[in-house]
């Protein structure tokens, strides 16, 4: 076994040398990892940037879009043969068909390769000529991403977490009363096993649909796979003095760490450690909707999440990355719910969320920023007047009704403080304000030659992310 090891870390380190030396010899390759918890639009994020890459006419801010340095964008083979292809052309017809619909969420990793031909700028780039970029998109769930904090817990430490906070949701009280029945010195009975993992799945999807962000163990909620394997059949259990071989508690034990160690930390070496720059798109937006409650689990998410990105040098961790990300960006999604008068608001309280996360981690090296976007504006915007108060709304078609209407979801405050203090405080309700939310279908969408689809602040995201390299 040792000497396996071995064999395999040097031709592991052969073959980076290897690629090293020939990345010398062919285009840059920037890899962008886009994530994002429950409901955030990856997909729509992805499909409607390389829509707008390739067809740059509503990219201003992204300044070699605007001085015409990207001369040509087109779509190439994943240098992946391993990992699916995103399915761009497939989400953009839903996008933007006749009856234009939402596309399928993001349930597992895929990849896609958008080339940009470049011309660099200044007298050596006169001389030099075009070159050619290569951006390979990383499309992966923000549920598994949080599974990154289970890497530094013990099967008890975990199991206190996840129960404490069970019993403080709703959703969470059958299951609780489940596993507070078992006995965990009891012999392990593979019956009792699946129906507390049952329950305990059960209650990770309500809790998500509730508008929690941190739901995990995230592959319970996107299986692929591996559903109904061992490693996905446990639940926490209340810890013992002993617990016998062969017990109930021994074997969730057992479980859990076979979760770690062949799902999580593979996740991990073989995807997240090569990241160059990363998108996390956050939901704030319902969160805010769901309850101070809510607001408080996205701001524990967010701390997990800057943990991932920005582990210190002696984390377990930097043995699995091999190169630390250059840039991060938070990015609220959903900004055409509200007016745009809103939006800076929106954006002071998604920097407030990863504030303290923020200023905790080792971030030596990286750049970090928060935004409030719609990579796929779905709404207008008007202002309306209503019992002798003028209102700044938007309108769109209403998903589930399909029809239009025009909304005021309530003012943000002014001071993030007025959101979080409470969510701290483990209110469960807003005292002073009901901030509602309504979910939007895709408008039906002409677009003249040279345009991508409609967004807000799309072009500054890709500045951001990808800017630097592309002048």
């Amino acid at each position: 076994m040792i000497l396996t090891d071995i064999a395999e870390t040097v031709s592991r380190g052969v073959g980076d040398m290897g690629a090293s030396v020939t990345g010398v010899f062919q285009a840059p390759a920037i890899r962008l990892g886009v994530t994002g918890l429950s409901r955030a639009g990856k997909t729509v994020f992805i499909t409607s940037l390389v829509a707008n890459l390739i067809d740059r006419g509503r990219m201003p801010q992204l300044r070699a879009a605007a001085t015409g340095a990207i001369k040509a964008a087109y779509l190439q083979p994943q240098p992946d043969d391993t990992v699916p292809r995103f399915d761009f052309e497939r989400h953009l017809a839903a996008m933007t068909g006749t009856e234009p619909r939402w596309p399928d969420s993001t349930r597992a990793v895929s990849e896609l390769r958008l080339s940009l031909r470049v011309q660099p700028g200044g007298l050596l780039g006169s001389f030099s000529g075009p070159r050619t970029v290569h951006l390979d998109i990383v499309d992966y769930p923000g549920e598994w991403l949080l599974d990154l904090a289970l890497l530094d817990q013990s099967y008890d430490s975990w199991s206190q977490a996840a129960l404490a906070a069970m019993r403080t949701r709703p959703q969470g009280q059958q299951a609780a009363a489940l596993i507070a029945a078992a006995d965990p010195a009891e012999p392990l009975s593979e019956t009792r096993a699946q129906a507390l993992a049952e329950s305990f799945t059960h209650y990770l999807r309500e809790a998500r649909e509730a508008g929690f962000s941190d739901c995990s163990p995230g592959r319970f909620l996107l299986p692929g796979e591996m559903e109904g394997s061992p490693a996905l059949t446990f639940a926490p259990l209340p810890p013992v003095d002993r617990a016998p071989r062969g017990s109930l508690r021994r074997e969730m034990e057992r479980r859990f760490e076979a979760y770690k160690s062949q799902i999580v930390k593979p996740f991990f070496r073989d995807h997240f450690s090569r990241i160059d720059r990363q998108v996390v798109l956050v939901d704030a937006l319902g969160a805010i909707h769901s309850g101070p409650q809510a607001v408080a689990d996205l701001r524990g998410a967010m701390a997990g999440i800057l943990g991932a990105f920005r582990p210190g040098r002696n984390s377990w961790l930097s043995s699995i990355l091999g190169r630390r990300i250059e840039k991060i960006l938070f990015a609220a999604t959903k900004a055409d719910h509200l007016h745009h008068s809103q939006h800076a608001r929106l954006t002071a309280i998604m920097e407030a969320l990863v504030k303290d996360a923020r200023s905790r981690a080792d971030f030596a090296g990286a750049q970090t920023a928060a935004m409030s976007i719609a990579a796929l504006r779905a709404t207008v915007e008007e202002t309306m007047t209503h019992q002798g108060r003028s209102l700044d709304c938007v309108r769109g078609t209403l998903l589930d009704s399909g029809r239009r209407a025009a909304f005021h979801p309530g003012d943000l405050p002014d001071d993030p403080a007025r959101l979080l203090a409470p969510a701290s405080e483990g209110r469960t309700e807003w005292l002073d304000e009901d901030y509602e939310i309504m979910r939007f279908a895709p408008a039906p969408l002409t677009l003249r030659p040279g345009e991508g689809p409609p967004h807000i602040r799309l072009d500054r995201a890709a500045e951001f992310l990808l800017g630097d390299k592309l002048t």
